[in-house]
């Protein structure tokens, strides 16, 4: 199901779960080899797929970890579109993104130590940046009509797009310090941080705090 409730179709499940199979493949690739050694079709015979399927689905072997590096911001939005309004925008995104940050269970524990291990392969890869840098601008505009519901139908839009662009800064940052830290911060504290440091000056969250 999508994040506006939407239910998928059996061929979009399909496709979707495809998709993170091959992310999955090319990130334990990566985590074994560093991605400058690793081919396009050493991910596809792992993946259990044939090359033509690999570029069915991606542009080139870092563009495919991009479904993985995609499922907190996926799991973030959900929770977000689940939350009460009532609650109020600022509580409801540090909530949200508190709850996705917290290794609550097998899949969300995954998530973060495959998203670790990427972020720092990043470092030295500017093609895995740009991947990231596009998952980020893409849960960005996701993030709009999530933000729109819960601020309500006289919400200034500029002001939803400036909150939608600071909390997925904030998520972003706090991602990038906790993958280079040593020893490892907690993800959820310093997103908590970083949230309330980029949105405190934002008349929209003000009003609902």
């Amino acid at each position: 199901m999508d994040q506006d409730g939407t239910p998928r179709s059996l061929t979009e499940r399909r496709k979707a779960a495809t998709q993170l199979d091959i992310a999955r493949a090319a990130a334990e690739l990566f985590a074994d080899k560093g991605p400058d050694a690793t081919t396009a079709e050493e991910i596809a015979g792992r993946a259990g797929v044939a090359l033509r399927t690999f570029y069915r689905y991606f542009r080139n072997k870092q563009d495919a970890v991009g479904p993985l590096l995609s499922t907190g911001g996926d799991r973030w939005r959900a929770l977000l579109a689940e939350t009460d309004p009532d609650m109020g925008l600022a509580r409801a995104l540090e909530s949200a993104a508190v709850a996705s940050l917290s290794a609550g269970d097998a899949t969300a524990g995954e998530g973060l130590r495959w998203t670790r291990g990427l972020l720092r392969a990043a470092q030295d890869d500017p093609a895995l940046r740009a991947v990231w840098c596009q998952v980020n601008a893409d849960s960005e505009e996701k993030l709009l009509p999530v933000l729109g519901r819960l601020a309500g139908p006289d919400a200034d839009p500029l002001e939803i797009r400036l909150v939608a662009a600071a909390a997925t800064s904030a998520i972003r940052v706090s991602l990038e310090a906790w993958a280079t830290a040593e020893p490892a911060e907690s993800p959820a504290e310093l997103v908590v941080r970083c949230l309330r440091e980029l949105t405190g000056g934002l008349s929209l969250l003000a009003a609902q705090r």
